[in-house]
């Protein structure tokens, strides 16, 4: 069956960046529609949210609000089958979404819809709980809404995401336990085709508009799709999944389902990823804009200051911002400083710098010792976990490798959460290319983020929270998760890590790159700098290896006002800690504490403070 696809901005996050940044777009900025049935599931929700608006003097407001809450949930999941697939939504594992133009512009006055029947509940007449729900579930409606002044449906691809990562990372996903979930898998195989039409239709779109990314980071794009291209069909990463196949299906139909992979992989797929191919290397990536910053585009700066709001969920100036990044890479300079005398290294923080970066006891030759290492660093964490928290969920997790397709052009590590309703671990994938760009001294700060008690910990304990509202479960505050990623670095002194002065610096070296995003977002994408300043500022201040340096900058250059989320999350929830341990003092319980934070899904940062506040006041009592 051909299938539409969409985008699966989802996957593979970046330090569950991209993960968290693709859920948000996908899930409640874009509302993608797939064209399979789809005018009978949006006649549905259209009809019920009239009806819903229409009932407001004849049903209750709290009825309202989770009739409203079930029926956007479910055409979610319709309108976007990969997220559905993520979370373990049933019967839509054989399709894709719609990235027509037409679908596009459907999704936003289903958008518009939603908020004007958010709009219709007396938010007076709910509970205090559902009163939060209203909140929230507005403010993702009335963010949807304003998203729709700014063209972000003409930019779907660039090294970070789109196509060339996105479509294997979603095939990877799928369950594969019987012969339906094989025929799911070559129903999206065969979708692959649509997709490059209508991402090859939205880019020459948006270069006719002028709505193009930066061209030098999109110079390893092409050849990711290439990557994906190969004269024997299995040897595609989306095909991996026939390679074996579990004993309940029998031999017969094995060599049916491998047959048919490779045919669909030969006839559709792989002429549809040469077109591709061709497409990005010959017409998109050299017509792509010389400029870096967001502020160069038609409304730029109000577009950049829309990310700002999106992301960091706090309504702060990039001036403000740029000036908390300078103080905040000044205060930790002098904690490295300390260090640096400390190991009894005489010259400047520079030479410090180059010295962790060429020394060769720092790395280590292989990439499974790489691997091993981070799977030491993550057993060890465990079972210090009960020490900060009195709750703890039951998913597991595991350390693999990323991809070699995608290797080049992403950074350290990203985060891929898990689904207990689907039966799937979260994984932490760790960077293995270029063994001289991973230092040994940045894995525990970098395991504890990604892993426990960061990314991992945080949204396995969001999956099983109960008698919340599915959009809430599943939100993705980027300030909230990432600052709750950045805070958990913090904790490696509690839990015993960071004994060794170098990993203290390591420490302090993720600690301060993302105060340096403060910095460089903003000046790249508000103050008009050059991607050259960007890289040059942060090599004068942090002792990351250059590859890791210039694959990050092009990171914010493509990704507005995502990289500032983390150090403005961590601040606050740091400043929430220091609030809630003055107030209580000796009661201050930082188990409770931080299963307050955690065990009431992602929130919006100003949010999150209300709830401390009132937690610290039902503390004292």
């Amino acid at each position: 069956m051909k299938v539409k696809v969409v985008f699966l901005k989802l996957a593979k996050c970046y330090n569950s960046a991209v993960m968290i940044r693709h859920i948000v777009i996908l899930i409640v900025v874009f509302m993608i529609i797939p064209v399979d049935g789809s005018s009978d599931y949006i006649s549905d929700y259209r009809n019920k949210c009239n009806e819903l608006i229409v009932a407001a003097k004849s049903l209750d407001d709290e009825q309202r609000l989770w009739q409203l809450f079930d029926a956007n949930w479910k055409y979610k999941m319709i309108a976007s089958p990969e997220s559905a697939t993520w979370r373990g939504y049933p019967g839509q594992n054989h399709r894709w979404s719609d990235l027509s133009l037409e679908a596009l512009n459907t999704g936003k006055e289903v958008d518009k819809l939603t908020l004007k029947t958010v709009l219709s509940v007396n938010r007076s007449k709910l509970s205090a709980a559902n009163q939060l729900n209203y909140d929230l579930f507005r403010r993702n409606a009335e963010m949807a809404v304003e998203r729709q002044r700014f063209p972000g449906q003409y930019l779907v691809i660039n090294q970070m995401e789109g196509l060339p990562r996105d479509v294997p990372s979603m095939i990877e996903m799928m369950p594969r336990s019987n012969i339906g979930d094989y025929e799911a898998i070559l129903s999206r195989l065969s979708g692959v085709p649509k997709l490059v039409d209508q991402t090859i239709v939205l880019l020459q779109e948006g270069m006719a508009r002028g709505i193009v990314p930066p061209k030098i980071p999109l110079r390893t794009l092409s050849d990711q799709v290439a990557g994906q291209i190969q004269a024997e069909a299995f040897a595609s990463p989306m095909l991996s999944h026939f390679k074996s196949f579990p004993e309940t299906i029998s031999s017969n139909e094995q060599a049916r389902l491998k047959k048919t992979a490779e045919t669909v992989y030969l006839s559709e797929v792989k002429p549809a990823m040469n077109r591709l191919h061709v497409y990005l290397r010959d017409e998109y990536v050299p017509n792509c804009r010389d400029t870096v910053g967001r502020s160069a585009l038609q409304n730029g700066l109000k577009w950049y200051d829309y990310m700002i709001r999106h992301y960091t969920t706090m309504s702060l100036s990039p001036d403000e911002i740029h000036e908390i990044g300078l103080n905040e890479v000044k205060r930790i300079r002098e904690e490295m400083e300390a260090i640096k005398k400390q190991v009894g290294f005489n010259e400047d923080l520079g030479r410090f710098f180059e010295l962790l970066r060429t020394d060769s006891r720092f790395y280590y030759n292989t990439a499974d010792e790489l691997l091993a290492g981070y799977r030491d660093i993550c057993k060890r964490a465990d079972p210090e976990l009960i020490k900060l928290f009195s709750k703890l969920p039951r998913q597991p997790y595991g350390i693999v490798p990323i991809p070699a397709y995608i290797e080049k052009s992403v950074t350290t590590a990203y985060y891929q959460p898990g689904s207990n309703e689907a039966g799937r671990a979260g994984f932490f994938f760790a960077n293995t290319y270029d063994l001289k760009s991973r230092p040994k001294w940045e894995m525990e700060a970098l395991a504890l983020h990604e892993a426990v008690p960061g990314h991992h910990l945080q949204l396995a304990i969001a999956d099983e929270i109960e008698g919340l509202p599915e959009f809430r479960k599943y939100g993705r505050y980027t300030g909230y998760v990432e600052g709750w990623g950045l805070y958990s670095e913090s904790l490696g002194e509690e839990m015993g890590f960071y004994i060794d002065p170098y990993s203290k610096f390591g420490q302090l070296t993720y600690e301060i790159w993302r105060a340096i995003r403060l910095v460089v977002d903003t000046g790249i994408h508000a103050k008009g700098w050059s991607r050259k300043q960007a890289i040059d500022f942060f090599k004068a201040n942090a002792g990351k290896a250059e590859h890791d340096i210039v694959v990050e900058v092009d990171r914010y250059i493509v990704w507005p006002g995502q990289a500032l989320a983390y150090k403005l999350g961590e601040l606050k929830i740091k400043q929430l800690r220091a609030r809630a341990s003055s107030k209580l003092g000796d009661n201050f319980d930082i188990r409770l504490f931080h299963d307050e934070i955690l065990w009431n899904g992602a929130l919006p940062l100003s949010i999150l403070e209300k709830r401390i506040d009132n937690w610290i006041i039902g503390q004292e009592r």
